[in-house]
C-alpha cells in the first residue's frame, strides 16, 4: 500500500501540525449545488443489541435541509461547565469535545471546539457546517447546531454513548469485552449504508475522505454514524472522473492512487472502507508503530490472504474463534476486493451494502437464510470488478448445497414414513 502524507491519530498536542485544507479551494463548499441535495426522510431504530439488522432507509420524500440551531458562547460554555477537563470525551477533527448538557432543554449533547490557531479549522467549520446541514440519514451523525459567535467556532452534534469505533478495537482496559463478530459485521454494514448514502443518494454526491474507525460514533445498541465532515468533498461534476485536491487523510487509510496523484474518486473511500472492514475483522490498528515492519494493517494481511488456509491468521484472536468460517472468508474476500490497488476494480458502496446485508443476515438468525429470500449480490452483471460475480457464485453453491441437503432430509423422511406404514414392518433405510 502506498504511503499517505497524511496526518496520524489526532492528540491534543498535534492538533496545531494538522494541514487538510488544499489550497485551491479545498472547502468542499459548492453553493451553486447546495440547492439540489435529496435526502431521506424518518429514521430507522437500530436493532444491533437484539440481533436484528437494520433495513436500509427507503427514500420516499424529499426533505428541507436540516434547521441548524444558532448558539451563543455562553450557552456552550455553561453547558461543559466552561469546557472543563472533566466533560472533556475526546479530539475531534479540528479540535476537542465536550459532553454537555443544554440548559434551555435538558439535553445531553456533544460539543466540538475549533481549535482558533488556523485557518484551516476555519474552513473546516464552514464545511462541516455546510456538509451536515444538507445530509440527513441515520448512519451519518446529526448536528444539532451551531456557534460562530466572534472568533468561537463550535459546533453541537447529538450524544452517543458508546463512544467511537476505536476505542472499542483498540488498546481495551482489563476486564472489557471485545467486540462480538456479529456486532462487527453489523457495524460495517451499517458505516456500508452510511457511505452508500453520501456516494449514491445525496445529490450532489460526497466523497468522506476521512472513513476510519476513529470517526465512526457508536449510539445504544452500536449503531454506527460516520462523523467529522471536515475532509469531505462534493464529488466531481460533469463529465469529470475525479476531484483534483491536496492529498489529506490519515496515515493507514489512503488509497494508494489518492496518496501518489492527489486524484480524489469514490473508490478513495471504497479503499478506506477495506482498511475499516479489515480493521474489524483482526482487531489491529490500520497503523501500529509498536509493530516495526507490520505497521501498515494492508501490507501485513496481504500475503496471508493469498493462502486460504492461513485465513483464521487473520482473524481478531479475540474473537476466539466465535465466527463461521464462511463468514470469516466472505469479509475477508470483500474487505480485499475493497483493497485493490487498481481503484476500477473496487466495488461500489452499493455492492458493498448487498454483500454485507447478506453476510449479517446470516450471522444474525441460528440458521442460514433462505436462499430463496437471500439478496442478489448482483448488481450489475456488466460491472468491470469481480465483486458480483465472486459472490454470486459463493451464493449459487450455498444454494445448491441447502437445496440437496433439503432434498436428501425429505427424502430420507418419505422413506421413513414408507417403513413405518410397511404391512411386512421392513427397514427400509438399512
Amino acid at each position: 500500500m502506498g504511503r499517505c502524507p497524511c496526518f496520524g491519530k489526532r492528540t491534543r498536542k498535534d492538533k496545531k501540525e494538522k494541514e487538510k485544507v488544499d489550497e485551491d479551494n479545498d472547502d468542499g463548499i459548492q453553493n451553486d449545488n447546495a440547492q439540489d441535495v435529496v435526502v431521506p426522510g424518518p429514521q430507522i431504530t437500530s436493532g444491533f443489541d437484539t440481533g436484528v439488522v437494520p433495513e436500509q432507509p427507503a427514500i420516499t420524500e424529499n426533505i428541507t435541509p436540516n434547521e441548524a440551531a444558532i448558539f451563543k458562547f455562553r450557552e456552550l460554555a455553561t453547558a461543559t461547565k466552561n469546557f472543563r477537563n472533566e466533560s472533556f470525551i475526546g479530539q475531534g477533527g479540528f479540535g476537542a469535545v465536550y459532553k454537555g448538557k443544554l440548559e434551555s432543554t435538558g439535553q445531553i449533547v456533544a460539543v466540538k471546539r475549533l481549535d482558533t490557531a488556523g485557518i484551516q479549522g476555519e474552513k473546516e467549520f464552514l464545511v462541516e457546517v455546510l456538509m451536515l446541514s444538507l445530509l440527513r440519514h441515520p448512519n451519518l451523525v446529526n448536528m444539532i447546531g451551531y456557534c460562530a459567535e466572534g472568533d468561537q467556532r463550535l459546533l453541537v452534534y447529538e450524544y452517543l454513548p458508546l463512544g467511537s469505533l476505536e476505542s472499542h478495537l483498540h488498546d481495551l482496559p482489563p476486564g472489557a469485552e471485545p467486540l462480538p463478530w456479529k456486532v462487527r459485521m453489523n457495524i460495517a454494514y451499517g458505516a456500508a449504508l452510511g457511505l452508500n448514502y453520501l456516494h449514491h443518494e445525496a445529490k450532489p454526491a460526497v466523497i468522506y475522505r476521512d472513513l476510519k474507525s476513529a470517526n465512526i460514533l457508536l449510539d445504544e445498541g452500536f449503531h454506527p454514524k460516520l462523523s467529522d465532515f471536515g475532509l469531505a468533498k462534493f464529488g466531481p461534476s460533469g463529465d469529470r472522473s475525479h476531484v483534483s485536491t491536496r492529498v489529506m487523510g490519515t496515515h493507514g487509510y489512503c488509497a494508494p492512487e489518492y496518496a501518489t496523484s492527489g486524484k480524489l474518486t469514490m473508490k478513495s473511500d471504497i479503499f478506506s472502507f477495506g482498511v475499516l472492514l479489515l480493521e474489524l475483522i483482526t482487531g489491529r490498528k490500520a497503523l501500529d508503530d509498536r509493530l516495526g515492519r507490520d505497521r501498515y494493517l494492508v501490507e501485513w494481511a496481504r500475503p496471508l490472504f493469498r493462502d486460504r488456509r492461513a485465513f483464521s491468521k487473520l482473524a481478531d484472536p479475540m474473537l476466539e474463534r466465535n465466527y463461521t468460517r464462511h463468514g470469516l472468508k466472505m469479509a475477508l474476500e470483500l474487505a480485499f476486493m475493497c483493497l485493490r490497488e487498481e481503484a476500477n476494480l473496487r466495488p461500489t458502496a452499493g455492492d458493498i451494502v448487498l454483500a454485507l446485508g447478506y453476510l449479517t443476515s446470516r450471522s444474525n438468525t441460528p440458521k442460514a437464510v433462505s436462499m430463496e429470500n437471500a439478496p442478489s449480490i448482483i448488481a450489475d452483471p456488466d460491472s468491470p470488478n469481480e465483486t458480483a460475480r465472486m459472490l454470486a457464485r459463493s451464493l449459487q453453491r450455498e444454494k445448491a448445497v441447502a437445496e440437496a441437503r433439503q432434498w436428501g432430509e425429505a427424502w430420507r423422511e418419505k422413506r421413513r414414513q414408507s417403513a413405518q406404514n410397511s404391512p411386512e414392518g421392513l427397514n427400509i433405510d438399512r
